[in-house]
């Protein structure tokens, strides 16, 4: 009776940890496996934005000012140009990766959520997976381990895929660059990411397309930021990590389904990864506690449309220089244009409304 109702989700990132708790709260029993231990650490920007925390919340975990850093405006900056909105509500939060792991450790713990560390997972089967040495038996496989997703090849899911890669490198500082605001540098091979975090701590990532470049060079293409933190103290270990905009046909196949970087990933460009993992993993209950994974198939697709529509611009200004300083240049001069985009981006506005602010920018790109 056990394994009719169980979940087995190989895993136990971000996006493994919240399948876990939406399933769990839909009744199932669940195990989750993962070959590392806890606690899980990755280079990423760690700025959560307004609609991640608010599903963070749905999920029932609560981030808490002591946690991170609040931030409530974004900031674009691309040589002498900058362009600054505002982030709509209550905006984002700069939270260590590993402050927010254990709080979705902790939280799945107290769901009941049966955790296996250290535990890879060697082989599936049609009605399990061989974990460890341990044979665990499911009615539903969930594949939650991440780009490089064995799960999705496994099940033959990664089957025409189409994959476009860049290359991320994280360093913390002990010290407090930005105060309220999430700052985007834009260069000639490379962007910057500053997040604002807790304790006087600031989060940089830089990502390029050149997988050779160190963080030392790639920094040096941005001579402000560069100085400003030459006599910083580093607070961790430098991190590297891929990202990579990847999207699949399908994201199940009988009774095995595919959660977060595993299903189909945005590039971090756009800062939606976690959110979107968020919302895909309690869509992904609903459709278990239903028995139809068509039900997911169709979710998964409504729900990466808009981040997979923003990280295609986004790319777009990364990849030819003259189109992003025109386009921001305009953008400084009329800053409502910005401010309307980034409500679009981190809200599910209406398609009306994305519409009219593409038609407003077009309009100046067009007459200037």
């Amino acid at each position: 009776m056990e394994s009719s109702m169980r979940v087995l989700i190989i895993g136990a990132g971000p996006a493994g940890l919240a399948a876990a708790i939406a399933a769990r709260k839909k009744g199932f029993n669940v195990t989750v496996a993962d070959g590392a231990k806890p606690l899980i650490d990755k280079a990423c920007g760690e700025g959560l934005l307004p609609e991640t925390v608010a599903a963070l919340r749905q999920l029932g975990i609560s981030i808490q000012a002591r946690d991170g850093h609040r931030f409530r405006h974004i900031r674009f900056i691309d040589g002498t140009t900058l362009v600054e909105a505002k982030f709509p509500g209550e905006g984002g939060i700069g939270v260590r990766r590993t402050v927010l792991h254990r709080k979705l450790v902790e939280h799945a713990e107290e769901c009941g959520v049966e955790l296996l560390w250290a535990s890879p997972v060697r082989r599936l089967f049609s009605d399990g997976a061989v974990v460890g040495t341990r044979l665990v038996e499911a009615k539903w496989i969930v594949g939650a381990d991440g780009i490089h997703s064995r799960v999705r090849h496994w099940s033959g899911l990664d089957r025409g895929a189409r994959r476009e890669i860049r290359f991320a490198q994280r360093r913390h500082y002990r010290k407090s660059l930005c105060t309220d605001t999430v700052e985007v540098y834009w260069g000639r091979k490379v962007q910057a990411y500053v997040t604002p975090l807790a304790n006087e701590e600031t989060c940089v990532v830089l990502i390029s397309h050149d997988s050779s470049m160190s963080f030392d060079e790639g920094l040096r293409e941005f001579p402000t930021l560069a100085e400003s933190v030459a006599n910083a103290e580093l607070s961790s270990v430098q991190r590297g990590a891929i990202t990579a905009m990847c999207k699949l046909k399908r994201v199940y196949k009988e009774n095995i389904a595919l959660t977060g970087d595993a299903s189909g990933s945005v590039d971090a460009i756009t800062g939606e990864g976690l959110g979107l993992s968020f919302r895909q993993a309690m869509a992904l209950a609903d459709s278990l506690e239903t028995g139809n994974l068509r039900k997911y198939q169709l979710a998964h697709r409504r729900l990466a449309r808009r981040p997979e529509a923003m990280a295609r611009l986004l790319l777009l200004l990364d990849r030819y220089s003259p189109l992003r300083c025109r386009v921001l240049r305009e953008m400084a001069e009329d800053p409502e244009v910005f401010a309307s985009m980034l409500a679009a981006h981190v809200t599910e506005s209406s398609s009306k409304c994305r519409a009219a602010t593409s038609a407003r920018l077009g309009w100046r790109l067009i007459t200037v």
